[in-house]
Formats: C-alpha cells, sequence, structure tokens
C-alpha cells in the first residue's frame, strides 16, 4: 500500500484596516476564493449591541403590552 501526503498550502497572513461599508465586499470575495477570514473585534458591550441593534432597525414600539402579545402570539 502507497501512502502519499499532500504538502499543507503555505498560508499569509495580514491584519486590514477597512470601513465598514467595505467588510461585506471583502467577505463576499474570501467565501468565493475559499479564504478564512477572522475577526479580532473586541467583545461589544451589551449597551453597543442595543445601540447597534437600534441604528439598523431591529427595535420595535408597541404602543400596549397587549399590542406586544398580539405579535408574539401571532
Amino acid at each position: 500500500m502507497i501512502t502519499t501526503a499532500i504538502p499543507a498550502k503555505p498560508v499569509d497572513t495580514f491584519t486590514l484596516e477597512l470601513p465598514k461599508g467595505d467588510t461585506a465586499f471583502l467577505r463576499t470575495i474570501a467565501r468565493k476564493m475559499g479564504w478564512t477570514l477572522r475577526s479580532n473585534r473586541r467583545k461589544m458591550s451589551s449597551y453597543e449591541r442595543s445601540m447597534r441593534d437600534l441604528d439598523e432597525g431591529r427595535v420595535y414600539e408597541y404602543d400596549s403590552l397587549d399590542d406586544l402579545i398580539k405579535e408574539i402570539e401571532g
């Protein structure tokens, strides 16, 4: 029985600072090229996540508790 070892592909590692608007484009290119992206951003606090949700429109307002319950129940 003959076995061969396939050598690992050499890898270069880069650190980039990009505007937030360009990261989606970079992720698209990376996915198509088979690259691996790792983000080294620090973990956001609960307040920062809440503010991001507000900025991105993931916060909803209801006039009353009854309206909220109706929305949850479907």
